[in-house]
């Protein structure tokens, strides 16, 4: 009984904690092309992480186990891809807010 309890209380939070992550990483985008990647970004993550949770309920002992290899794999992977796109995005227009500054 208390596992189930766990596991649904865990589950709970966990998305809750996703939802809250999402919003506030959107919230705290500084301008209207990193806003762009970040909603992109996190319908994708959304989407991989579902799939991923799917198969791992869906598939049979062992193949489940399977899934943890390119989850551990592209999981960094995306997140250096990301956050380097991020920084390119964020250089590129705080160069766009000082060219308009400068009246060009």
């Amino acid at each position: 009984m208390w596992g189930w309890i766990g596991g649904i209380v865990g589950g709970v939070l966990g998305l809750a904690g996703g939802i809250i992550g999402t919003y506030l990483s959107i919230k705290n985008t500084n301008g209207p092309l990193e806003r762009s990647f970040m909603i992109k970004s996190a319908v994708i993550c959304w989407i991989a992480i579902f799939i991923f949770l799917g198969l791992l309920v869906g598939l049979p002992n062992p193949y489940r186990y399977f899934m943890w290899i390119p989850y551990g794999i592209l999981l960094p992977l995306g997140i250096i891809y990301g956050n380097r796109q991020q920084q390119a995005i964020r250089k590129q227009e705080s160069q766009n807010k000082t060219d308009a500054g400068d009246g060009k």
